[in-house]
C-alpha cells in the first residue's frame, strides 16, 4: 500500500472521527447519540417508575368487568378504559387499538433496520424508500395517538358519577365525562394526568424523530449522504428511532397491561 492510499485512508477515517482513538469503533457522531440515549432513559425511567409508585399506591379493581364503573377508590382497569376503535363505535375491543398502535411502530423499526442495512452498501435508493416507510409509520402511530387521546378526553357517552375536590377546595358530586388534568371519569385524578405526561412525553420523542426522518430522507433523497460517502447519519437516526420504539414497549406493558 502506498504513502498515499494510506494517507487518504486515515484521512476518510478522521472524517467521520475526527482524530484520536475511536472508542469501540464508534464515531463522534454515534458515540455522542448513546450518551443522548442514556441520558434519555434516566429520564423515561424516573416516570415510569414514579407511575408504578403511584398506581401501587391504589387498591385493583376486583368485581366483575361487566360492572366495572370509574372511582376515586381503586384504579381503574386499563383493558376496560381503553377498548374503543375508530369506526366501530359500542364494540368492547379491549386494547386491540392500542395494539395496532404498538403493531405500527415496532413495523417502523423493521423498515429503519432496513434503511440503515442499504446504507452500509451505499444503496441510496434503497435506503431513501426505508426511510420513507419508517416515516409514514411513525406519522400513522401519531395519528392513531390523537385519536386515542381525543377519545380519553371526551369519554364514554354515559359518564361516571365521582365525588372530588374541585379547584376551591370543594368537595363536589357531579357526572364526569372524559378527561383532564383535574378529574376522569375513570378514575383518579392521577390515573389522568400520568396518562397525558407519559404518552406525551411518548409522543414528543416520536415527532422529533419524525422531523429527524424527514431530514435524513431528504439528504439522502438529493445525494448529500453520496458525496460524503458514508450513510452514516441513517445509522446516529436508526439508534434514537429504535430507543423510541423500545420505549413504548415498556409504557405499553406497565401503563395498559398493568
Amino acid at each position: 500500500m502506498s504513502a498515499h492510499s494510506t494517507a487518504i485512508g486515515v484521512s476518510s477515517k478522521r472524517g467521520v472521527w475526527g482524530g484520536g482513538n475511536e472508542p469501540l469503533k464508534a464515531s463522534y457522531g454515534k458515540l455522542m447519540m448513546w450518551f443522548f440515549l442514556l441520558s434519555d432513559i434516566f429520564t423515561f425511567a424516573a416516570f415510569l417508575i414514579s407511575y408504578l409508585a403511584i398506581r401501587v399506591s391504589y387498591p385493583a379493581y376486583t368485581g366483575p368487568a361487566d360492572t366495572f364503573v370509574g372511582s376515586n377508590e381503586y384504579w381503574p382497569v386499563p383493558e376496560l378504559v381503553f377498548e374503543a376503535v375508530p369506526f366501530l363505535h359500542g364494540i368492547h375491543a379491549p386494547l386491540v387499538f392500542v395494539g395496532i398502535m404498538t403493531f405500527i411502530l415496532i413495523s417502523s423499526s423493521v423498515t429503519m433496520v432496513l434503511a440503515v442495512e442499504a446504507g452500509h452498501r451505499n444503496d441510496r435508493n434503497d435506503v431513501v424508500k426505508w426511510m420513507l416507510w419508517t416515516m409514514l409509520g411513525g406519522i400513522t402511530f401519531l395519528a392513531c395517538q390523537a385519536w386515542e387521546w381525543n377519545h380519553f378526553i371526551h369519554g364514554t357517552d354515559g359518564g361516571t358519577v365521582l365525588t372530588y375536590v374541585n379547584s376551591l377546595n370543594r368537595q363536589v358530586t357531579e357526572t364526569v365525562f372524559g378527561a383532564n388534568l383535574v378529574v376522569n371519569e375513570y378514575g383518579p385524578a392521577s390515573f389522568a394526568q400520568l396518562f397525558f405526561f407519559i404518552t406525551g412525553f411518548h409522543g414528543f420523542h416520536v415527532t422529533i424523530g419524525v422531523v429527524l426522518l424527514f431530514l435524513c430522507f431528504y439528504q439522502a433523497a438529493v445525494g448529500v449522504y453520496d458525496r460524503r460517502g458514508h450513510y452514516e447519519m441513517v445509522e446516529k437516526i436508526g439508534l434514537y428511532w429504535h430507543f423510541v420504539d423500545l420505549v413504548w414497549v415498556f409504557v405499553f406493558t406497565l401503563f395498559y397491561l398493568i
